[in-house]
């Protein structure tokens, strides 16, 4: 058995494994690099094998770093099943057709600004997919339930376990039938961080022969939840009643909105912050996940869904408010105070948060909280790197509102996190690949691992094939 490492190694962004035996040839995730011109060029050139001859997909969850890229595979000439949860499969209804719907128009202005630079003549840049292959993609999804078998190949099994992440988030635990034995490989996929919001605790697993394991914040603790959601309150409180300026938190719209919104909701109910409040959640897609999400309301921990229950019998008093058009996103750019604007992409470098951030960035009654991990390259690191002023729209904007970073609300594991999870393996696995974080931080994970559990490990490049 080989196994391949095409993206998320020594980076966050770009998860794709490749397994391959004389029988079978599959995929665990095929998610696109974000981050700058050099992700750009990534995705142009994935995929760097032969996309007919892949018999499946195997998707941990919905995010666009492990699932971006199926619309590029299945345009390129994949023609087999991909397998992921309900929620997954949902939640990919709404995200890809976006992701495609936000290249078109990057695409777009980008040849307009070419032409107008370099006159008419210039070649136009094509986007990696358009939404009506995001769309034909769909038809590849095939769904699977937590903790039921599924048999994708003759010679292949997978469990699908809860991973904590985002909703529908799974580990994977594969059983690969080589020759006369059988190697199971586990692929943590994101592990989300336990005693959060929303989520449940990622599930133990107790063996493999071969682990993947995610590593995206290995070389740090989160703050408190407690201090975040303190943060978050007088962040909103000194903008709102003291300066009297909006609020924008960039946030991913599938699991971080909904979780923003779990936690100012429980802050209005606490009476921390004002109870006429206006959140605004300006971004399709985030409510469309967010509709999702209630949805799946018994996929929720039993905390959230009390603070639901509690939310249903105020009668929408939590003046929460979805925009619905491109008309209603614009008129957001005239109110001048009083506002918490929730929009979409979490790291800035797409989608209607870099309207709201281009009107209110050079104010300083006005404030930006980042809420996530902010990948080397993206528009949201520069922001948490102190950049004095930022290119969005082709326009320098000067940063004069303050900027707040909330380490604690993040949906990844931390170190500890981490080290507790890997700590339920009743033996160590033959070989521990450490994967999907910045190369610094993969590294030095590795080596903790290896310190404290005594484990092998390996820290793949991309385009590492190991023999198994």
């Amino acid at each position: 058995m080989k196994l391949s490492f095409f993206g998320a190694a020594h980076e966050v962004t770009g998860s794709c494994y490749l397994v391959e035996t004389e029988q079978v040839r599959f995929l665990v995730d095929c998610g696109m690099f974000q981050g700058g011109p050099e992700a750009e060029e990534k995705n142009r050139h994935f995929p760097r094998f032969d996309p007919e001859k892949i018999d499946f997909v195997l998707l941990t969850h919905a995010h666009i770093d492990h699932s971006g890229l199926l619309p590029r595979l299945t345009n390129l000439g994949f023609r087999g099943s991909v397998y992921c949860t309900s929620a997954t499969a949902d939640l990919l209804g709404v995200m890809l057709p976006d992701s495609a719907h936000i290249q078109e128009k990057e695409v777009e202005w980008q040849n307009y600004a070419k032409r107008k630079k370099q006159g008419r003549y210039t070649r136009d840049t094509a986007p990696l997919y358009t939404v009506i292959q995001a769309q034909n993609c769909l038809k590849h999804l095939r769904t699977v339930e937590y903790d039921s078998e599924c048999k994708p190949h003759p010679q292949v099994r997978v469990l699908f376990r809860d991973a904590g992440h985002i909703l529908g988030s799974a580990i994977l635990e594969v059983w690969v039938q080589d020759g006369a034995s059988s190697k199971k490989l586990v692929f943590s996929g994101d592990l989300g961080m336990p005693l959060r919001p929303l989520m449940n605790d990622p599930t133990s697993i107790e063996d493999a022969d071969y682990l993947l394991v995610e590593s995206t914040y290995g070389n740090r603790l989160h703050k408190g939840l407690q201090e975040t959601i303190d943060e978050l309150a007088e962040a909103v409180n000194r903008t709102l009643r003291h300066k009297h300026g909006n609020v924008i938190i960039p946030a991913f719209a599938v699991g971080r909105t909904q979780e923003i919104l779990y936690l100012l909701t429980k802050l209005m109910r606490e009476e921390r912050i004002p109870s006429n409040t206006q959140i605004i959640v300006d971004s399709p897609m985030a409510t469309a996940a967010t509709q999702i999400t209630l949805k799946y309301h018994n996929l929720l921990d039993a905390e959230s869904q009390a603070l639901l229950d509690w939310g249903r019998t105020q009668n929408g008093s939590a003046h929460i408010r979805f925009t619905e058009s491109v008309e209603d996103s614009m008129a957001l750019n005239h109110i001048q105070h009083g506002a918490i604007i929730i929009s979409a992409s979490g790291m800035c470098n797409a989608g209607r948060v870099k309207q709201h951030l281009k009107y209110n960035l050079p104010r300083r009654e006005c404030s930006v909280i980042i809420a996530g991990f902010q990948a080397h390259g993206t528009l949201g690191r520069k922001l948490v790197d102190h950049a004095a002023s930022v290119r969005i729209y082709q326009e320098w904007v000067p940063v004069h509102a303050d900027i707040y970073t909330l380490g604690g609300l993040s949906a990844h594991a931390d170190q500890a996190a981490l080290m507790t999870w890997l700590k339920h393996f009743k033996s160590p696995p033959r070989q521990t690949f450490v994967v999907h974080g910045e190369e610094e931080t993969a590294l030095g994970f590795g080596a903790l691992i290896q310190k404290e559990l005594g484990w092998s490990v390996t820290v793949p490049s991309a385009g590492t094939a190991v023999d198994c």
